[in-house]
């Protein structure tokens, strides 16, 4: 009896006679995932879908794929897998079948219990068997399946590179702080500014920071707040008397107001560039710190040329205005060496923002209707509704455009926060911290960032410890600070 084992690769071919949105939604079934995560398997990249199988196992696993219309492989545990897309890996044993020919020679019974992602056996068959492109086409007669060997190209096949064989998984970002806990650190953060003048802000700072960064975790383990209170301090120092130097000349020099101002709005790219480079590499994880990196020109773009055109053009260029800031915050981050990858379109921010201005437009025409037509109690209601519903909406959804369009390396994020649930923590954390005279700050910080944390989770490919660590440099933490004195910065989310 053979004792060699298998596993199950998949590269996002596709069986002929089926059709692409058909083969995800009969993968989707087949393992209970969600839309997202089902079609993230037809990128091109080479993905093992089980492994450590025997061959019983996978022909099994693969009959029931290849019934959906995936065109998937076996390959021995032991075969390294092709260099290029289409480069032999090597010859299988010709005693061993590696694809099924015909439907009729397909197994279905659903095959549970192994490691890996697990096929549901309660798929309804017509998500595997019925209609066009969801078994045997009803035109053509039972699908064709070609045979050919390991390594070959698959069907049509999307051309990208191919991975390290690892199997892709799924890691949930933790939040395991408790308000109880976080409350004794605020409390004493605050009397002590309060008794030193504000000058224990710093330390408070990074008191908060190192609290919250420390009780994220991701693969058990947690993030890191490195910066040093001395320096946020000097920074802090340095733009509060900045700022008392720029009112004594507003008041001495007439029209001196104009000139700082135009000034200030050129500084203005500088300071966000600083703020957010200083947080990024004072945050680490696994002891790699992280970076921010960007030019003074697509800072000046995001900052001024964007929002002012958009002011000009009557906010239509609001989408593309919130496209251009995600994209130069997602492609500014770094990792060690390693940058993260922002990738997306016109047209999705486009139709998210097209949804949010339907919505506000039906509550809106729902809110005069009821003001004309039964009283104006109800419109108010009607009104106040739409607007908690359109907050929500933006709220939950801007942080998941963003993350969800995030890739680092060959690991990619993703978020989805519930709009409802967003408005839920927010509105009833608003209404105890009133009810409580801000005694429930610390429950309700800690309360959100748990939610946000449970929401975003990182597909992992292979592992996060190939990264190098980039050069252990330090960076004034004036541009943060001067950032915090003017309120001027910039936001994903």
């Amino acid at each position: 009896m053979s004792t060699e084992r298998y596993r199950i690769q998949f590269d996002g071919g596709i069986v002929d006679g089926f059709s692409a949105e058909a083969v995800k939604a009969n993968v989707q079934a087949l393992f209970n995932v969600s839309s997202e995560r089902a079609s993230r398997l037809f990128d091109g990249t080479s993905r093992n879908l089980k492994k450590d199988l025997s061959l019983d196992q996978a022909n099994r696993y693969r009959d029931r794929l290849l019934k959906a219309g995936a065109a998937v492989a076996i390959q021995p545990m032991d075969m390294v897998p092709p260099a290029f897309p289409g480069e032999s890996a090597g010859a299988p044993e010709p005693d061993k079948p590696q694809y099924a020919t015909s439907l009729s020679e397909l197994a279905v019974e659903p095959v549970d219990g192994e490691e890996g992602m697990a096929v549901n056996s309660a798929a309804p068959a017509a998500a595997v068997a019925a209609g066009e492109g969801q078994g045997e086409p009803a035109s053509t007669g039972p699908a064709r399946f070609e045979a050919r060997p390991v390594g070959s190209t698959p069907i049509q096949r999307p051309v990208r590179k191919t991975i390290d064989p690892e199997d892709f998984r799924d890691a949930e970002f933790r939040f395991t702080g408790r308000g109880g806990e976080y409350f004794g650190i605020w409390i004493v953060n605050i009397l002590l500014t309060i008794v030193t003048f504000g000058i224990y802000s710093a330390w408070a700072t990074v008191r908060n920071n190192q609290y919250f960064y420390a009780n994220t975790q991701l693969e058990g383990a947690s993030f890191q707040y490195l910066a040093d209170p001395v320096t946020i301090l000097k920074g802090r120092l340095t733009a509060f008397f900045a700022f008392i130097l720029y009112a004594l000349v507003v008041n001495l020099v007439p029209g001196a107001a104009i000139i700082l101002g135009i000034g200030f709005m050129f500084a203005i790219p500088w300071i966000v560039i600083r703020s957010l480079r200083f947080r990024a590499i004072n945050s680490a994880y696994r002891n790699v710190r992280f970076d921010f990196e960007a030019s003074y020109a697509d800072a000046l773009m995001v900052m001024v040329a964007w929002p002012f055109l958009n002011l000009l053009a009557l906010f239509l260029l609001t989408p593309f205005s919130v496209l251009k800031t995600h994209r130069f915050m997602g492609n500014g981050f770094r990792y060690g060496t390693t940058r993260f990858r922002f990738d997306s379109t016109n047209s999705e921010y486009y139709a998210f923002f097209g949804k949010g201005l339907l919505m506000a437009i039906g509550f809106a025409v729902g809110g005069i209707i009821a003001f004309t037509l039964i009283s104006p109690k109800l419109a108010v209601l009607v009104f106040m509704a739409g607007y908690l519903s359109v907050f929500g909406y933006f709220m939950a959804g801007l942080t998941n455009i963003f993350v969800n369009n995030l890739t680092l390396r060959d690991h990619s994020l993703h978020s989805h926060l519930s709009p409802k649930q967003m408005l839920w923590i927010y509105l009833s954390n608003s209404a105890l911290v009133v009810l409580t005279l801000g005694l429930f700050t610390p429950w309700a910080k800690v309360r959100m960032a748990r939610y946000r944390a449970a929401c975003t989770e990182m597909t992992i490919a292979g592992d996060l410890d190939g990264f190098v660590a980039a050069e252990n440099r330090r960076t004034s933490a004036l541009g943060q600070e001067l950032g915090d004195a003017f309120d001027v910065g910039v936001a994903a989310f």
